[in-house]
């Protein structure tokens, strides 16, 4: 079920008047039932995947704690990564090794039988799959303490607000706020009604608004001059982010309503001054779990440089692979992986260069926010792409420069559209800013205090439902309702 369906309008309500008026028990049984009705929607048979998953965890965990032998607790964290990354495995990225496999046979002239499976990908089995898989590791850590209670643990895995995409959501944030009735709070519900009307206006009225200019340009990169391929790469990357960012909104904005705390997962990533700071703003819980559960193990930057080095790169390969089965999403991770790699050896040599010749530090950070969001922009064209193939036509055609440009762009009365909405909505994030705004404190997954400027909305209620209201008229009047899928639902 999506949250851009009516199906979905039809839903929410109802769960919201039967989980106010649960309680205790009843109202964890209510929240199961309804999130799995919420997943089956899409699927019912994937629903005992889900359950499987659920209850291994669940039972691993209680052994890892009831376990005092070092060997047995190895092999019980063994046994839990196994199972979690061989259900990602077969169902992600079975057909793609193979077909891998079979095509590096080909290209070394040996013999080679392709045989795939018509397997069916489940909606949000990364981020399910990643969540309990933390959760056995923070337990085998001794960082977290084992759920004895399986509908708790059942409905903190399935919760349907972050079920399909995340965010992901730990254990060590959940589960404690599982354990009390949440009472309803006019505050809060418009705090969280203020977040999921700004996420349907990025998804609906920004998001779905650009994708079919971008569609066309990377299904037909040659029918394009360079101008209008360019135009399409900087709209995708702000697609990809008003889809992926809107649905977060929408998803904390729900938890919130009904009491739960899920953190935030975006923090204005277009205004990063490096790529270490646009992975502490774009899609936090993820990189937040890549560095806790593979980058610090591999050893982080406890090795010396080179170490590092590898680990970094390590990390965001494998953070593209997590992103989709195809080599274009592993090449789209190792961009990013050479990025913070020649930010570590350039940063020093950049502070010197700026420092001796007195750059104004405004001046500096606007060159480097420029420069960062242009070679994001490079690896977005890999992201995108159906192949290698598709990503050379791109940026083949954006490097040849060939006669007028303006008059080969089509559609330009929508790019104008959506190229203004997309500067409102920077200019709305860059007040938060400003020196004089208010602060707002945050808890990480890690239970860490982090504070970020708040925006005004933040300050008054009756603001906050003026902006609801200004949202939907933004929905209604420049809202594609064309129900196109989130992006990340694919992966």
């Amino acid at each position: 079920m999506r949250f851009n369906s009516l199906a979905f309008l039809a839903f929410l309500p109802l769960f919201a008047a039967g989980y106010w008026l649960a309680s205790g028990r009843v109202r964890l049984w209510f929240m199961l039932v309804a999130s799995l009705f919420f997943y089956a929607w899409w699927d019912w048979r994937f629903v005992f995947l889900l359950l499987f998953s659920s209850v291994a965890d669940f039972a691993l965990g209680i052994l890892l704690e009831n376990e005092q032998e070092d060997r047995r607790r190895h092999r019980l964290i063994a046994l839990s990564i196994a199972v979690n990354l061989g259900l990602l495995g077969f169902f992600k990225y079975f057909n793609f090794f193979v077909a891998s496999a079979a095509d590096l046979c080909r290209s070394l002239g040996l013999p080679a039988s392709e045989r795939t499976l018509h397997i069916v990908l489940p909606v949000g089995i990364s981020f399910y799959v990643f969540k309990t898989m933390s959760y056995t590791i923070d337990v085998y850590r001794r960082t977290e303490k084992a759920e004895r209670d399986l509908l708790r643990f059942t409905t903190f895995v399935v919760f349907f607000p972050e079920l399909v995409a995340g965010p992901i959501v730990r254990a060590s944030r959940m589960l404690p706020q599982l354990r009390r009735d949440h009472r309803f709070r006019f505050e809060q519900m418009v705090s969280g009604l203020t977040l999921v009307a700004s996420g349907y206006v990025r998804k609906v009225a920004i998001a779905d608004s650009i994708a079919p200019l971008v569609d066309i340009r990377f299904a037909h990169p040659e029918a394009h001059n360079a101008l209008s391929l360019l135009l399409g790469v900087y709209l995708y990357a702000f697609q990809i982010y008003c889809d992926f960012s809107g649905y977060s909104s929408i998803a904390i904005g729900l938890a919130r309503i009904f009491g739960f705390d899920f953190g935030i997962n975006f923090d204005r990533p277009y205004f990063s001054r490096s790529f270490s700071e646009f992975w502490t703003r774009w899609h936090i819980s993820l990189s937040s779990w890549l560095r806790d559960y593979l980058y610090i193990p591999l050893g982080g930057n406890r090795g010396g440089r080179w170490a590092t080095i590898r680990n970094l790169f390590i990390t965001m390969l494998l953070g593209g692979l997590w992103h989709g089965a195809s080599w274009t999403f592993v090449a789209w991770g190792a961009l990013h992986g050479i990025y913070l790699v020649a930010q570590r050896l350039l940063a020093p040599i950049w502070n010197r260069v700026t420092g001796a010749l007195r750059i104004p530090a405004l001046a500096s950070n606007a060159f480097l926010v420029f420069l960062i969001f242009h070679l994001t922009c490079l690896a977005w064209i890999f992201f995108r792409a159906s192949s290698f193939a598709n990503a050379w036509q791109v940026l083949s055609g954006i490097i040849s420069v060939h006669g007028p440009q303006l008059a080969g762009i089509d559609n330009r009365g929508r790019i104008v559209k959506c190229t203004l909405m997309v500067a409102i909505m920077l200019a709305f994030e860059a007040v938060a800013f400003l020196p004089k705004q208010r602060k707002a404190v945050f808890a990480t997954t890690e239970g860490e205090k982090v504070t970020v400027s708040a925006h005004p909305l933040e300050a008054s209620p009756a603001l906050r439902l003026v902006f609801i209201a200004a949202c939907i008229w933004v929905v209604l009047i420049f809202g594609s309702f064309s129900g196109n899928n989130f992006i990340y639902f694919q992966f």
